[in-house]
């Protein structure tokens, strides 16, 4: 079953140049014509102008297409260093959100020096956010959340300094998680706060990046995981709703950071996920019969790799080691042929507006793309690398690292 999944969507690579966008890879509607075969039409038009476009540069240019660098530089630089626009206003509770999206684009660009410069000002800012309570509020005076805790620990993770992981109280946050914790293994968002498997995702992640796991703290949340797997394959927010790609990754990095994966059913999970990837766009949607989004480049195609080591630990023989079990280069291409704003920052699909949630995963999704467990294919001119991350944090590969040893030498 792996094999032949792996088999068919390995075959549509073109190694001398675009992957083949063919009007056979479009949507068909059977001739029954609805508002979603509408809308998915839409999308498959705007994108068809897209690779147009690329296919007469690379006429002149056949290192096309480039990552704009100087450009998404630019945009994050202004988020970071200069006062948001007033619609911003909606995210004020989510300003390590904000943080963190744009520390960690600029890491996966290679920009370290812009990092170093402002590292200072993102502590600051952070600390105030800080409650005594524990963890960390979506801005200062805010109440504690495991989401912008989470944001908050995995910036300062990006900064891989000392002076950033010793602004953590890690006592605190530990009180904070447990606090947190249901009796079915379950994770509440804040204090009476709703139940879904973000919670438990955000409460490992930081739990194991920052050396805090007990016997006790994540006791029944391996079952209340699975609970959420779907017929689908895939897992939903809590259980019995339906399968999202978001929610989806949490459950698979949170299993396998508890070291439970082999409990689900890895082949209906491996199905639904593959089957995510549209066949024309290149890109994934985050649920079934929905669009395209450039932000699931990320949540689903992380989960390929995830799932990747694990299966090929337990049998190195049953999936190849230099290619993950998606289209790679189709994904590079709807992520920089697509989803580039041309003025800098990364959109959901053309149309759309940027924004720095997209272009922090979007570009998660091009490092996914790029590097896979013993080789590295980069779609476009070799200017277009950027920086490993690792998918079970998405936080630089480094930065993990450092972070790691550092908690470990001083717990």
């Amino acid at each position: 079953m792996l094999r032949c999944l792996n088999r068919e969507l390995l075959s549509k690579y073109n190694n001398d140049g675009l992957v083949s966008h063919t009007s056979e890879e479009q949507y068909n509607n059977d001739g029954l014509v609805s508002h979603t075969s509408e809308e998915q039409r839409k999308v498959e038009e705007s994108v068809e102008r897209c690779y147009e476009e690329i296919e007469g540069i690379v006429e002149n240019d056949n290192q096309a297409p480039h990552l704009l660098r100087d450009k998404h530089q630019k945009y994050l630089i202004r988020g970071l260093s200069q006062p948001l626009h007033q619609s911003f206003q909606c995210l004020d509770a989510s300003r390590p959100w904000l943080t963190y999206w744009i520390t960690h684009s600029l890491a996966i660009l290679d920009l370290d020096s812009h990092l170093e410069l402002n590292a200072i000002k993102i502590i600051k800012f952070l600390t105030n956010c800080k409650n005594r309570e524990g963890g960390y509020g979506g801005g200062p005076q805010q109440i504690s959340h495991l989401a912008t805790t989470y944001a908050a620990v995995n910036a300062l993770v990006t900064l891989c300094s000392e002076s950033a992981l010793k602004s953590i109280n890690r006592q605190e946050i530990k009180k904070f998680i447990v606090e947190m914790k249901q009796n079915d293994g379950s994770f509440r968002m804040h204090s009476g706060g709703e139940i879904d498997i973000r919670g438990a995702y955000c409460a490992i992640s930081v739990a194991k990046l920052l050396n805090l796991e007990d016997d006790d703290l994540f006791e029944n949340t391996p079952q209340w995981l699975l609970s959420c797997q779907t017929y689908e394959g895939g897992f939903g927010a809590a259980p019995g709703h339906e399968a999202h790609g978001g929610y989806t990754f949490c459950a698979v990095a949170a299993l396998v950071l508890l070291n439970c994966l082999d409990s689900c059913n890895t082949k209906s999970l491996l199905k639904w996920v593959i089957n995510k990837q549209h066949r024309y766009e290149g890109g994934f949607a985050g649920r079934t019969n929905k669009l395209v989004d450039g932000c699931y480049s990320f949540w689903e195609a992380a989960v390929l790799p995830i799932v990747h080591v694990f299966l090929a630990q337990k049998n190195p023989q049953l999936i190849p080691a230099n290619k993950w079990l998606f289209n790679q280069r189709a994904l590079q291409e709807y992520l920089l042929c697509c989803c580039q704003e041309a003025s800098g920052g990364l959109i959901d699909k053309p149309g759309k507006n940027r924004d720095y949630y997209h272009t922090c995963y979007c570009l998660s999704g091009l490092s996914i793309a790029q590097n896979s467990l013993s080789s590295q294919l980069i779609v476009g001119p070799q200017e277009n690398k950027v920086a490993p991350i690792h998918p079970l944090f998405n936080v630089r590969l480094d930065s993990v690292r450092f972070a790691k040893e550092y908690f470990t030498a001083n717990t």
